[in-house]
């Protein structure tokens, strides 16, 4: 087993069957060959058929009581027997070239992991303001989104995902891992050509603009009524379709 690939899942049984055609695909098309790929679904304490789908797709399903992203990240990654971990969220799909392309850059020594990037299943103005607001940011740090990845042995030095953390768990997890790199002259990598595509679900929800007065709105929160802002992450990061 080499790739291990983390889904954490909540009540996801509408979006995984699509993630788990494109891990299908991707699968064929290592080099390694599709039995170097291990499929592990973090059921979050779903009440669908999230767990029985994976099982049905011959993912391995790790049940995780917790309700936190972090912790389902975490309990998937304790259930893997890959040299290298991959994480990606159950609403988006990789590319077919994606396990190459992390084969690719963790054969350089001078990187500690790294992620794909993301692009969107549909556009509009308010949707590519929004994303265009992501990508200095990204230059600025190069820390991305997609499948997030490393060698176990590094997931495990950097303290894996911080599980006090109920959102923001995985920019915290990829600063961590770049300061385990940046003590071995390690960087953080982003392979090109291999974006996963992300769905727009919360913006069908909420609407194509409602990531700019919702920013201003968190940042009011925490500042001033972090039991109100904390509410605010459940309804919004863990609802019931989440």
């Amino acid at each position: 087993m080499r790739i291990s690939l983390v889904i954490p899942a909540y009540n996801e049984g509408g979006y995984l069957p699509r993630l788990l055609d494109s891990v299908a695909v991707a699968a064929r098309s290592y080099s390694r060959g599709p039995d170097a790929v291990e499929t592990i679904v973090a059921d979050n304490a779903s009440t669908d058929a999230t767990a029985a789908i994976a099982r049905a797709r011959g993912c391995v399903v790790a049940r995780v009581a917790e309700r936190s992203i972090a912790a389902a990240r975490n309990g998937g990654a304790r259930a893997a027997r890959g040299e290298i971990l991959a994480f990606v969220d159950a609403d988006m799909r990789i590319h077919p070239g994606t396990f190459d392309a992390i084969e690719r850059a963790l054969a350089s020594p001078r990187v500690v992991g790294g992620a794909t990037g993301a692009t969107l299943e549909r556009w509009s103005l308010g949707l590519a303001v929004t994303y265009g607001l992501m990508v200095p940011m990204t230059w600025i740090t190069g820390m991305d989104t997609g499948v997030v990845f490393c060698r176990k042995a590094d997931f495990e030095a950097a303290g894996g995902y911080d599980e006090r953390r109920r959102i923001a768990e995985d920019v915290a997890f990829l600063s961590a891992l770049k300061r385990v790199g940046r003590r071995r002259g390690q960087r953080l990598a982003r392979p090109r050509g291999v974006k996963c595509i992300a769905s727009t679900r919360k913006f069908d929800r909420h609407g194509d603009w409602h990531f700019w007065p919702l920013l201003p709105r968190l940042l009011w929160l925490w500042a001033f009524k972090p039991a109100a802002l904390q509410r605010h992450i459940d309804r919004y990061w863990y609802e019931p379709e989440r």
